[in-house]
């Protein structure tokens, strides 16, 4: 036993592989040492992405899979020009003869495709069982921790959209990345759930392509591209993803209730009891019912929105489909709003009105805690509307 006083710090370099979204989301590159697990659900674009990561890399790199043939992997390596001699494959599911290649080989990175698929020879069980894969899971442990190699491995994600597998692989890893994204958009958003060396509040965004994952630096255009005007429903709001501002479209839909029976509340994209807080507001402060309409919330692309500073977003858009009144193509807004009717500060309040500003947005409604921050970033490029209370805020986001 030592005083932690007593314990030299280490400063290490960290491993980077050419992909700066992912590097920001694991917190500047791959610790030496450390083992991270990326799970996502099949076809997502794990194994895509960790090839090229391999491929980034400048020294060797082993790839285990247990799913897929040499070959396989060869033919997904010319798709993404991943084709190196210093990238070695490794067929097979024994999780020793995995960890001896390594201690030969001494790569800059072992990744491993999938751990559900190890066995490890003196464990019970099949592969994929509590007992094989915390066996497995904890021999690449301490191989990384012994040999200060990282190791990746990619997980299986469950119907539930939990990872596969006992919960405590989640507890041994030193990070838990997450793939995410919708069958029916390209793009793809990594997010860190678990990071013991660095920030669990960033994100990454690609765009899945036939070349490989294409990294996103501009996500707001995006999930603004192909926004309708002047369409009542639609709202815009600048929400943070970690240190990153992005601007969102949320759309809703006010429609009359039909079948005689509840009416329908459906959230996509948005926490769905925000979405039943900010109705519960309407009628409350504004006496904008909708007992008997049907609401339909969603935030465009896919995007899935867990911030506060959302609610000025979420209401304006209920609100302007109730009234049928289109919100300026030119606006945007952030804030929390209370139950009170208040709408209270956020922070970053700057660095959202710079985002805003950069995209050619005339106008952005901001909390009145907030209206110094806004000032100073606007200068005199965009208008800035502080509010205190929700009627502020509506009035606001309707007139130009």
């Amino acid at each position: 036993m030592q005083s932690i006083t007593d314990i030299a710090a280490e400063h290490f370099e960290r491993i980077t592989v050419g992909l700066p979204e992912l590097e920001r989301v694991l917190g500047g590159g791959f610790v030496p040492g450390s083992l991270v697990l990326v799970g996502g659900e099949p076809g997502i674009g794990k194994s895509t992405l960790l090839m090229q990561v391999a491929a980034g890399l400048d020294q060797p790199v082993i790839y285990v899979s247990g799913e897929e043939s040499a070959a396989q992997l060869r033919l997904r390596a010319e798709r993404l020009s991943a084709l190196k001699e210093n990238l070695f494959i490794l067929t097979g599911t024994d999780v020793s003869e995995v960890v001896n290649l390594a201690v030969e080989k001494r790569p800059a990175l072992l990744i491993v495709d999938s751990v559900q698929t190890l066995t490890a020879p003196d464990a019970a069980g099949l592969p994929g069982s509590i007992v094989q894969v915390r066996a497995c899971a904890g021999s690449l442990m301490q191989f990384a921790k012994e040999t200060g190699i990282p190791v990746v491995l990619i997980g299986h994600i469950t119907k539930s959209g939990s990872l596969a597998g006992p919960k405590i692989l989640e507890h041994m890893v030193d990070t838990v990345l997450y793939f995410e994204g919708e069958a029916q958009f390209s793009y793809r958003v990594l997010r860190a759930f678990k990071n013991r060396f660095g920030s669990t509040n960033e994100i990454a965004l690609f765009e899945m392509t036939d070349r490989g994952m294409r990294e996103l630096t501009n996500p707001s255009e995006l999930f603004l591209s192909g926004r309708a005007l002047d369409v009542a429903g639609s709202a815009v709001v600048v929400a943070m993803e970690g240190t990153r501002p992005i601007l969102v479209e949320i759309q809703a839909l006010a429609a009359p209730n039909t079948t005689g029976g509840y009416p329908r509340r459906l959230s996509t994209g948005v926490d769905p009891n925000r979405t039943a807080v900010m109705l519960a507001v309407l009628e409350k402060r504004l006496h904008l019912g909708a007992g008997n309409v049907d609401v339909y919330v969603q935030a465009i692309g896919g995007f899935r929105l867990s911030e506060p500073a959302a609610d000025i977003g979420i209401m304006g858009a209920i609100a302007s489909s109730l009234r049928d009144r289109p919100i300026p193509h030119g606006t945007a807004g952030f804030g929390e709003i209370g139950l009170s009717g208040e709408v209270r500060g956020v922070s970053k309040a700057e660095i959202r009105t710079r985002e805003a500003v950069r995209l050619g947005f005339k106008k952005v409604v901001v909390p009145n805690s907030n209206l110094g921050e806004a000032q100073k970033a606007a200068g005199t490029a965009i208008k800035v509307a502080a509010v205190g209370t929700v009627m502020e805020a509506l009035a606001e986001l309707l007139t130009e």
